[in-house]
């Protein structure tokens, strides 16, 4: 495995670029992001997408898209970019996206939900640290102020993380390091078998979910489990899965209940109920970082030592 890199950490009159690269989102609600980031010490450019006259799904075209974002990872004085939002669209442009200039000047580039493939692909393909993160919408209702959009603050400014959780009764007991990987069930389910397809040995993985069917949950991990993405794990962080769905026919098993049936047989450590998903509990975790994983019977800990 190649050495993974590190974009630099963001110093007081830093860049940081807001564009939507998936799903449609008004500008106002990126209002709050924008002030506390200059609050933060930071500049901020915005760009067409955000509010864009769009009238799909999409913040724009898909070549309106692909070049806002080629622009913004190829610009030498932005110093980092946040997306707007997730949605879904990030797999319609990846693969047209150039890395020569991102690879010469890595920056960190910040989000979560559908933007997990754009973590995956360029963790796989480059080695370099992206982060998994709160975005605009974070900010609002006084988000500003706490830990989890806090939290981001803290990495971009060169701090390290640990983050503890609650003990939980599926917790599996354990101690173990490895490079932590993951993000949204969904989209890594969706980067399997892509040129985003994401390495599991020795790894930490985390997962999360929204307003998806319980029996698509279901499918989601076993595709995990059938294409060796739990078999040699380093260790295992459930994260939330909020605003599911059920059928008319109850499916019969929550999610916490489908993951301790499909790793009975494993022995790394894992830990249920950790606070990264799409509620408010959405602690920043770098994608590519290497990170310290206990889990005892005072709950979990994740330390980041690199």
């Amino acid at each position: 495995m190649k050495k993974i890199i590190y974009p630099p950490k963001l110093k007081r009159g830093a860049c940081i670029g807001i564009t939507c690269p998936a799903g449609y989102m008004d500008a106002e609600k990126a209002a709050t992001c924008i002030a506390s980031l200059q609050e933060w010490g930071y500049e901020v450019m915005v760009g067409k997408t955000l509010g864009s006259e769009s009238k799909t799904y999409f913040s724009g075209s898909d070549q309106e898209r692909l070049d806002e974002l080629q622009a913004m990872l190829d610009d030498e004085h932005i110093d980092a970019i946040l997306f707007g939002r997730g949605g879904y669209g990030m797999s319609r442009i990846i693969d047209q996206l150039d890395f020569k200039k991102f690879k010469k000047n890595p920056k960190w580039v910040i989000g979560f939900s559908d933007i997990t493939l754009f973590h995956c692909h360029v963790l796989k393909n480059y080695s370099i640290s992206t982060l998994h993160a709160p975005m605009a919408a974070a900010f609002n209702e006084g988000g500003n102020k706490n830990e989890y959009v806090l939290s981001l603050a803290n990495v971009l400014m060169g701090g390290k993380s640990r983050y503890h959780t609650a003990p939980h009764p599926y917790n599996k007991k354990g101690k173990s390091e490895g490079i932590l990987v993951g993000g949204n069930l969904c989209l890594l389910a969706h980067a399997i078998g892509t040129k985003s397809d994401f390495e599991t040995r020795n790894r930490i993985l985390f997962l999360e979910d929204v307003g998806e069917y319980l029996y698509s949950i279901d499918r989601m991990l076993i595709q995990l489990k059938r294409s060796g993405k739990l078999d040699k794990l380093a260790g295992l962080i459930l994260g939330g899965f909020t605003d599911l769905k059920d059928t008319e026919r109850p499916f019969g098993t929550s999610p916490d209940e489908m993951i301790q049936a499909l790793t009975a047989e494993f022995d790394y450590p894992i830990c249920y109920g950790f606070p990264v998903s799409h509620n408010k509990e959405n602690f920043a975790l770098k994608i590519g970082g290497k990170y310290q994983f206990t889990v005892n019977k005072s709950g979990a800990v994740l330390k980041e030592i690199k």
